[in-house]
Order: C-alpha cells, then sequence, then structure tokens
C-alpha cells in the first residue's frame, strides 16, 4: 500500500481554526485526499513523480481541478491524469455513491410533500452548500425511468372495476402558468385489491383526451371489466362508450349527491342529501326507486332543479344495484380515487407551479407509484364468493351498458 505524505502549513492552520474551524477542517480535508490521488498516481505508474525506473507503466500529464461536494462544504481536488493509460480513483467512486443517495434524498423528501426550496436549505445545512430549486427539481430527473416504466407496463391482471378521474395542476409553460389535467385511473382486481393502473398529463379533459387516456389502457391489456365509476364528466362518459362500448357506466353518488344539493336551497340540503343517503342504502332497486318517489314529491315544489336533476340521473348512479351486495359499498363511488387526488393536491399545493409539465408528471406519477405499492399491503375489499357471484350479473351489466349508449346517442 502507497504511503500518504500530507504537506500542512502550520502557521497557516493555526490562522483558520482562529477564524473559522470549519475553514480549518475543511482545508485538512482538501489536503488529505489530494494526498491519496497523488499516492494512488505513484501507485498505478509505479514510480513518483521525477522517478526513473525500469518498473514505470507511463508517465503523468499534469493535473484537472475538479470540485467535490463534502458535509464540510466545497472543496477542490487536483486529478493526477496520465498519458496514456486513465487514472482511476477510489475516491470518486464513492462521491458518485454519496450524489446519488442524495439526489434520492432530495427527490424523497420532495414525494413525502417538502418544497423544493425548503429541501434545497435542509440540503445546505447538510451538505454545506446552497441548492436551488432548480437544482432540486434536476435532481428528480432520476424519477423519469421508474415512472416510465410503470405508466408504459403490461396490464396482466383482470381489473373487475375501474374508476378514472382528474386532478389540476399548476404548470409553467411558453413563460405562462397553465392548468393541466393529471387523469388518473385505478382498478380493482379479481382479488379484492385495488391498484393505480394508469395516469397521464393533458392540457385539460375533453372527450378526445379521455378516448385517447382509455385507448392507452385498452392498448396496454385492460380488458374484462364489469363497470367504470367516475363523476358525470361528459367527456369521460363519451370516451367509455367508444373505448369500451360493452362496459356500463356508475354515476359517482357522492359526486351526484353534491350535484343534486347544490341545485337546492341552502335550508334544504342537509335534510335531502340524507334522504338520498337513504335511497342510495336502500337494499332493492325497488325500493331505492320508491324512496326516489317519495323525495320527489315532497321537494318537487322547493327545488324544482334538484328534482329534475335526480330524476334525469337516478339510473346512472343506480347501475351498481345489479352487483353483488357485497360490491356495492366499494364501486358505487369514486371515493377511493378521490382520496388519492386529495394526496396529491396537497403535496401539489407545496410545490406551487411546476417548472415544466414533465416535472408534474415526474414526481407526482413517483407519488403514485409510492402509493399504488403501499396499497399492496392492504387488506382485501371483496373476497372470491363475490366474484363468482359477479359472473351471473355480467350479461345485465352488458344490457345497461347497451341502453346507456343508445341513451346518450339520443341525447
Amino acid at each position: 500500500m502507497a504511503q500518504l505524505n500530507i504537506t500542512l502549513d502550520q502557521d497557516e492552520i493555526l490562522a483558520l481554526l482562529a477564524q473559522d474551524s470549519s475553514n480549518a477542517f475543511r482545508t485538512l480535508l482538501q489536503e488529505a485526499l489530494n494526498a491519496v490521488l497523488r499516492a494512488e498516481s505513484a501507485n498505478q505508474l509505479r514510480a513518483e513523480p521525477y522517478q526513473r525506473t525500469e518498473e514505470r507503466t507511463d508517465v503523468r500529464n499534469g493535473v484537472r481541478a475538479r470540485p467535490l461536494t463534502t458535509r464540510l462544504g466545497d472543496i477542490v481536488l487536483n486529478v493526477p491524469r496520465h498519458r496514456d493509460v486513465p487514472f482511476k480513483t477510489l475516491v470518486f467512486e464513492n462521491y458518485r455513491r454519496s450524489e446519488a443517495a442524495l439526489i434520492t434524498t432530495m427527490a424523497e423528501m420532495v414525494l413525502a410533500g417538502v418544497s423544493t426550496a425548503k429541501v434545497g436549505r435542509v440540503m445546505e445545512e447538510i451538505c454545506g452548500r446552497s441548492f436551488s430549486k432548480q437544482a432540486v427539481s434536476e435532481a428528480c430527473r432520476e424519477l423519469d425511468a421508474p415512472v416510465r416504466a410503470f405508466v408504459d407496463r403490461p396490464i396482466e391482471k383482470r381489473y373487475l372495476f375501474v374508476m378514472a378521474d382528474a386532478t389540476y395542476l399548476k404548470v409553467r409553460e411558453n413563460h405562462r402558468i397553465t392548468s393541466k389535467a393529471l387523469m388518473i385511473a385505478i382498478g380493482l382486481d379479481c382479488s379484492g385489491m385495488k391498484e393505480v393502473i394508469g395516469f397521464s398529463l393533458e392540457d385539460s379533459e375533453t372527450e378526445a383526451t379521455w378516448t385517447a387516456f382509455l385507448s392507452s389502457l385498452r392498448s396496454r391489456g385492460l380488458s374484462g371489466m364489469a363497470m367504470l365509476t367516475s363523476d358525470a364528466h361528459e367527456g369521460l362518459v363519451f370516451a367509455l362508450g367508444k373505448v369500451f362500448p360493452g362496459v356500463p357506466w356508475q354515476r359517482c353518488q357522492a359526486h351526484f349527491t353534491r350535484n343534486i344539493c347544490a341545485l337546492a336551497p341552502k335550508n334544504l340540503r342537509e335534510g335531502l342529501r340524507c334522504e338520498l343517503v337513504e335511497m342510495f342504502n336502500a337494499p332493492t332497486l325497488a325500493q331505492a326507486r320508491g324512496k326516489r318517489d317519495e323525495i320527489m314529491a315532497d321537494y318537487g315544489e322547493e327545488a324544482p332543479r334538484a328534482m329534475e336533476c335526480l330524476d334525469e340521473g337516478f339510473d346512472d348512479a343506480m347501475s351498481v344495484m345489479e352487483l353483488p351486495a357485497e360490491m356495492r359499498r366499494c364501486t358505487r363511488t369514486s371515493n377511493y380515487l378521490e382520496r388519492l387526488n386529495r394526496e396529491v393536491k396537497r403535496r401539489a399545493k407545496v410545490i406551487g407551479i411546476f417548472p415544466n409539465a414533465g416535472s408534474a408528471l415526474r414526481l407526482m406519477g413517483a407519488y403514485l407509484i409510492e402509493e399504488n405499492e403501499r396499497w399492496a399491503l392492504k387488506s382485501r375489499i371483496y373476497y372470491k364468493p363475490a366474484v363468482l357471484l359477479l359472473e351471473d350479473a355480467l350479461p345485465r351489466l352488458k344490457e345497461i351498458a347497451e341502453n346507456q349508449r343508445k341513451m346518450r346517442l339520443a341525447a
């Protein structure tokens, strides 16, 4: 093993210690690592500087300065250069590992909901140097590969139920701040587990963008759906009829309730909401219709627009009644996806405005992947007996899908 000879100026070190101890330790570290580099060079060349021996394998060709970030701050190392065979060192191999760990840490902090500005300040405390918001965003580019792999992965399972929705993120584009739609789809598989099956960032929610999104899911292998649950966005509903014509649409009952109550006078909303909950909890479709008729009779004069909304949307909101009872509660709303969207918005609020669309998809996509992994540890939503009962309901569900398609064409 080569010996290390470290030459230090005693007066200089004592002066540094008297003024700034951190600067003194930084100087000591810099001199020590430069000595390591010189020793590694001598060991590879089998000769000290200006030494002529038969064992010499190459000649020196000067040095190049290279900065290195450490916990004591930035230092500059003089890396030897060899004329024929490249110089190799373990110093920068360790540095690359530390740098990778630093980048991973910054990305994980952003995913946890810490703003890029705060991440930069924390890294300054740790490393002794500042990191701009842009630098933190650049570090998060390490997430690109896993996010792309997740988005493009084949869909090999059968997902009985799918929920789709979009939430909006602020993105800087062409020197303007715009809102972009993050479309997300989650699926419930045959074993009763839920998963994120796809997401995409689009300019807005339209029939064209929803058609493209659902088509991408189909091209990746999505098939065998029994039902799709969503709000009443027309673009999504029409896209479902185009891409999956045999799949019925379940209008989210939570959204439907809000739509109805928003059209009623404020003093009636709480009572109306409670009666709608009773209607949705009815054990049979016939009983649900009976409760609907009672509500319309009670509120028809005071809230005519709300009752019109209830009458028009009732059938779409009750598609779920054709399912086995064990599967109705988990599929009648898109609440699983709503909770996921709230977490996306919470993290997006911390970041504020994404510098570009790529960073928005990268960071929010990484969070969705992380949440998907957490879901894998959760308990099942339903079990095999309910799945077996569902097979008997599939013909009726296809009839509902066909009726819905005809109604949309006639509208």
